[in-house]
């Protein structure tokens, strides 16, 4: 088993999606969160500037998606024909797509337009993308097959992250894709590291 590092800021982010599947398959890792000096300090030697980046027997890889493709490899989760996993990346592809129009809304400094800004992605900008979630989703509550993939793991992370920012139930009345989140959230080694992971602002 190879030995891996995983190194963040002090949040869940664009990481979680790995430590989520990383508790999943009950893989072993060493979760570094870093700040401040200790990034300036860091960042030159990344591959690209920027976290999480994933050292693997100390060969390192940025990128939050091609980190959780890697490790949803190793725990068996990224699909387990090559449609299935085109099909689980197409998923996480959209996901993407509703992210970028997050973007602003974290960035606005003006307090009330940020306020107007979370307004209309709750009202406006989210329905839209889950209707099509939801249909995506099967009746058992699985983005791909009848089992736990990348796919199911990246949505649950992302619902996480964009509730932090943007409270309300988002996902009253779709049934599909509450199931996906009770099936992630169900499965043993995911369901101990939410009880433990540490209390994060982000």
């Amino acid at each position: 088993m190879p030995s891996y590092k995983l190194t963040y800021f002090k949040g869940k982010g664009r990481a979680e999606l790995a430590r989520l599947l990383f508790a999943a398959g009950g893989i072993e890792y060493e979760d570094v969160r870093v700040e401040g000096e200790q990034w300036a300090e860091l960042k030159p030697k990344t591959p690209m500037g920027q976290l999480p980046i994933l050292e693997v027997d100390g060969t390192m890889i940025c990128q939050g998606k091609a980190i959780g493709r890697l490790v949803a490899k190793e725990t068996g989760m990224a699909g387990k024909t090559h449609l299935d996993q085109a099909r689980a990346d197409m998923i996480c592809d959209g996901l993407d797509d509703l992210g970028m129009k997050m973007v602003p809304v974290f960035t606005e400094k003006d307090e009330n337009k940020k306020e107007e800004m979370k307004k209309e992605m709750a009202e406006k900008t989210m329905p839209p993308f889950f209707d099509l979630f939801e249909k995506l989703a099967s009746a058992e509550g699985y983005f791909v097959g009848n089992s736990l993939t990348w796919a199911d793991v990246n949505f649950f992370a992302f619902v996480g992250f964009i509730s932090g920012f943007i409270p309300g139930d988002h996902l009253k009345g779709y049934v599909n894709l509450n199931k996906v989140m009770g099936n992630v959230s169900s499965n043993p080694g995911i369901a101990k590291w939410l009880k433990e992971r540490p209390v994060t602002q982000f």
